[in-house]
């Protein structure tokens, strides 16, 4: 207790650091004041009943930061965003311009491949927003609107969206932590006033043993992201000795650390958008009057409703973008050659080619069992659902891993934060 008091301490006897917290607690309580500005024309009601029987929506909401349940100005939240990010990262596969982009140019690289999906955002959310109130009026929720009126809600849809992708950034660049992980972590935190009172309210003797297997389950899926985020892999480098003027130089022996999960929380993102975001386009040409679409988007949407597809969909998913997104950021031929230029090299592995396959084949050991940990503790909670027949379990169980992730990555931000303070 004393070394957290003293962190405390540390952390806001630090100008800088207090001011770069406030800064983000400001805007985080910014975005929660967005979420409660509703569109106009709502039936209240039927907005609550439509949420209460629905997994899809309840889903999306984290996404939105919990402006989907008041079907607010930012009720898209970042998932237009997310999305825009997801088809970047699946371009650099198929465009080695892209690629070289966003791993070889450095930050101005990157700067250039995070506008694009900011453009990239603008058209998803006008199909997103259409969709979403082409679907709320086919549930009662929304009245019939004029052109007018529907393209005003739609253009503001989109601006809440395009503003709280802005906000982000704003955190992420004046802020401590990533900006659109915080809001959907903001969005997240903020419900569970309301989830508590809820639990309270309807408490019987007959949910104890309910209520501890939730418990234990979310003592367990917290430990297990702790130790997998933090676990690492250390590969042995030794740097080669070097005279000059006869003094001897290098000859230094340190370690290259290769995470177990090198993805994070990403793959979870990735998977949970990737099988929304075709959910949203479904509903919509349900109700279509060309019968081909109509009925194949039904059949989708039933495919989708299945809980065994559904839940083996997002493990695969889930396994798939971990492996993705790890190879996207981690380039064992660029770690290779900065080795070679910096005169440093594995022991009993021969510089340049050698050194990329064996770094390339221990990152793909150690991302396997990363990605079938987030895939079983992605789908854990679906599972349990369907034994115990709870539905916030599903969801409960996806915000948590966000949440646990997102807390441990903004941890260290702080640490580092701290660190570059002392020198």
């Amino acid at each position: 207790m004393s070394k957290v008091s003293e962190k405390l301490g540390l952390i806001f006897g630090d100008r800088q650091l207090r001011g770069r917290i406030l800064f983000t607690l400001g805007l985080l309580a910014l975005t929660q004041l967005f979420a409660i500005i509703p569109i106009p024309g709502i039936d209240a009601a039927r907005l609550q009943s439509l949420f209460a029987g629905s997994e899809f929506l309840n889903l999306l909401n984290i996404f939105s930061g919990g402006g989907l349940s008041n079907l607010s100005i930012i009720m898209l939240g970042v998932g237009p965003y997310i999305t825009g990010s997801i088809i970047m990262q699946l371009l650099t596969v198929m465009s080695p311009k892209l690629k070289a982009m966003y791993q070889e140019e450095g930050e101005a690289g990157r700067k250039r491949f995070a506008q694009y999906s900011r453009l990239l955002t603008v058209p998803l959310a006008i199909v997103q927003g259409y969709a979403f109130i082409k679907l709320l009026q086919g549930q009662g929720v929304l009245g019939a609107l004029p052109l007018g009126v529907l393209a005003t809600d739609i253009l503001i849809i989109v601006a809440g969206s395009l503003l709280l992708v802005w906000v982000g950034e704003l955190i992420t660049e004046f802020g401590i932590g990533n900006g659109v992980s915080l809001i959907i972590f903001a969005g997240i935190v903020s419900r569970l006033p309301r989830g508590a009172s809820q639990l309270a309210l309807t408490f019987t003797q007959a949910d104890i043993p309910i209520y501890l297997v939730g418990l234990v389950v979310a003592l367990v899926v917290i430990f297990g992201v702790v130790v997998v985020t933090e676990a690492e892999r250390p590969i042995p480098i030794t740097y080669a000795k070097q005279v000059r003027g006869g003094k001897s130089y290098g000859g230094l022996s340190t370690y290259l650390p290769l995470r177990l999960n090198q993805a994070g929380v990403i793959p979870i993102i990735f998977a949970l958008s990737i099988l929304l975001f075709p959910q949203m386009i479904f509903q919509l040409l349900a109700k279509s009057s060309v019968a081909v679409l109509a009925s194949a988007s039904t059949f989708a949407l039933n495919l989708l409703a299945n809980q065994i597809f559904y839940t083996s969909a997002y493990f695969v998913f889930v396994v798939l973008f971990t492996y993705f997104y790890t190879a996207v950021t981690f380039d064992p031929d660029q770690i290779s050659e900065n080795l070679q230029k910096s005169g440093a090299f594995i022991p009993g592995v021969r510089p340049g080619l050698s050194t990329a396959d064996y770094i390339s084949r221990v990152l793909t050991r150690l991302t396997l069992v990363g990605a079938l940990f987030l895939g079983v503790i992605a789908i854990l909670p679906l599972v349990l659902r369907a034994l115990t027949g709870i539905q916030s379990l599903a969801i409960g169980g996806t915000a948590l891993l966000i949440v646990v992730s997102v807390v441990i990555d903004l941890v260290k931000k702080v640490d580092a934060q701290l660190s570059a303070r002392e020198y």
